[in-house]
């Protein structure tokens, strides 16, 4: 495996490309830790270090960010209002004509699909930007901490405009990054991006707990986080490559002296068909009402029960509701992303059949009954591995320090085996070891 990397490093143009995507990378770690103007900066750290500061209403954004969020930075926002705006034109694919049409197009489609992408970044930037200003503002970005209003010593109105054009900015700058990698680079630039955002919390996060630990000065607990984490990570590698494959045959027809088609092929689902999105679904559905009732004037009783019950990750409803909202989104996603009638339709319109089915409408049920009951174990999963951290914050006290969440070792993984894959690619156009023997 090190020879193939080393390998990879001495073939002249993988390393102009890998040497570019580092530099990038770079770029992005630095613009994480870039102030932006109107802010208190030695306020800002004071309430990032007190053991009060509220993290985890803003942790998600946080996590996507590299922790450039809870800084107030030019990357503030990192990623987020992409991935956002990525998942909702995909779900408006599906429910606008328009969009569904421009998906068939091919290219010229995708491209026009991906500058939609990009305005709705932009907006969504403006709108999460004043959203981030107006919090900080209230001193409502952390709870409990001494100097949390004097952050925005300024509350003029232009400070507040250049707060939000230069984090508006820095999303912009993000989204270009990432284009730039996916381009000139390794490929996949956003998810990259989200790679590094995430890894970079990593160390200090595991450094907190050693710190906050009492067994054998702290070591006890981080072995123990370090063996979780491992555990984890070979379980999600396990359940993501894991696939029902459903054989296809095509039958043989002679067009002239030639014969075409008699072969024989499969159609892989994924266990977990949805990646992801749901934990991300999940999450933001049930921040709404923690931010409506944050937001909120005075003490009501509906304000105070959603604060006890919807705000506490230990919470039991806070518990069942996440997991029962991530297998609904697992279900749902999986619906609208994958269409049985329209793979049967193609199958049938190129004389592919799956062997003992008939075909048209007895292969879309097929299917539908295949793919329905692969979900359940891929949701069930999915919900699981969200509450890691929630297991970890009654067991052991870890707190919202425990690195290993599920949302992060799901996108850290993915990205890991999808970023290898391309290395392994590039590296099989001039010998066929790859990274593994």
């Amino acid at each position: 495996m090190l020879t193939a990397f080393a390998r990879a490093f001495r073939t002249p143009d993988l390393r102009k490309k890998l040497l570019f995507t580092l530099a990038i990378i770079v770029v992005y770690r630095v613009g994480t830790h870039i102030p932006i103007p109107g802010v208190n900066y030695k306020a800002v750290q004071q309430c990032v270090s007190e053991a009060g500061a509220n993290q985890g209403l803003f942790g998600l954004v946080n996590m996507f960010s590299g922790g450039a969020l809870l800084q107030i930075t030019v990357f503030a926002l990192g990623i987020m209002p992409y991935i956002t705006a990525s998942i909702i034109l995909q779900l408006l694919t599906v429910v606008i004509p328009r969009l569904e049409a421009l998906k068939k197009e091919g290219q010229a489609g995708t491209a026009k699909i991906t500058q939609y992408t990009r305005y709705l970044t932009v907006a969504l930037a403006i709108l999460q930007g004043t959203g981030l200003v107006a919090t900080a503002r209230s001193g409502a970005l952390f709870n409990g901490c001494s100097v949390a209003s004097s952050i925005v010593p300024n509350q003029a109105i232009f400070t507040t405009i250049t707060m939000v054009v230069c984090m508006t900015a820095g999303t912009c700058v993000v989204m270009w990054l990432g284009e730039l990698i996916t381009d000139r680079g390794i490929g996949n630039g956003m998810s990259i991006l989200m790679f590094i955002s995430i890894a970079a919390t990593f160390p200090s996060a595991l450094w907190a707990i050693k710190k906050q630990g009492t067994l054998a000065g702290g070591w006890i607990e981080f072995g123990t986080v370090i063996l979780v984490g491992l555990v984890m990570v070979a379980l999600v590698v396990f359940v993501e490559q894991a696939q029902r494959r459903i054989p296809v045959q095509y039958a043989k027809r002679m067009i002239g002296r030639r014969s075409y088609g008699g072969t024989s092929t499969y159609i892989p689902l994924k266990v977990n068909q949805a990646g992801v999105i749901p934990v991300i679904f999940a999450s933001s559905l049930l921040y709404i009402p923690a931010l409506v009732a944050q937001f909120a004037g005075g003490n009501s009783n509906w304000k105070q029960w959603i604060q006890n019950n919807l705000t506490k990750g230990d919470h039991p409803l806070y518990i069942t509701l996440y997991f029962l909202l991530i297998v609904f989104f697992a279900f749902f996603y999986v619906a609208i992303s994958f269409n049985p009638e329209e793979v049967a339709d193609n199958m049938k319109k190129y004389g592919g059949f799956i062997p003992g089915i008939r075909a048209g409408r007895p292969t879309a049920e097929y299917l539908s009954y295949v793919l329905n009951r692969i979900t359940w174990p891929g949701s069930l999963y999915l919900g699981l591995i969200a509450l890691v951290p929630t297991m970890a914050l009654v067991g052991f006290g870890a707190t919202n320090n425990f690195p290993f969440g599920g949302t992060s070792i799901l996108i850290i993984v993915g990205v890991g085996l999808e970023t290898v894959k391309q290395i392994e690619s590039q590296l099989q156009q001039r010998n066929y070891e790859g990274f593994l023997r």
